[in-house]
């Protein structure tokens, strides 16, 4: 349970920072993008595969590049449902976006389990 809470804290804190760096992502605070955090969360492990089968041809047929484009969709829709919590458009700033967030995510993650040892 503390390990969930310490990777819910950490995405929170990457969507934070992310908003901070790509100009068509908005975040009203600290609260906003942990709550956001938590319905990405969700999205990602309930919606997100169902929306990966269907447009699986398409994924194929591109080589996986596709799947940029699943990724900001899935950030704007975020967006969409959390109050505070804005991306302008799902091309730039939600494809730029789910990458830059995916980086920094994956750098906090790294850090955080490096200092356990």
């Amino acid at each position: 349970m503390k390990g969930l809470i310490i990777r819910w804290v950490l995405n929170g804190l990457a969507i934070y920072l992310t908003a901070g760096i790509i100009e068509g992502i908005a975040i009203d605070g600290f609260i906003a993008s942990l709550f956001a955090a938590f319905v990405l969360g969700l999205v990602n492990a309930v919606i997100r595969p169902i929306f990966h089968v269907i447009v699986l041809p398409l994924n194929i047929l591109t080589l996986g590049l596709f799947t940029f484009v699943v990724n900001g969709f899935t950030l704007w829709a975020v967006a969409g449902t959390v109050s505070g919590f804005t991306v302008d458009n799902v091309f730039f700033a939600g494809i730029f976006g789910a990458l830059v967030l995916s980086i920094i995510s994956g750098l906090l993650t790294a850090l955080v389990k490096d200092r356990k040892r």
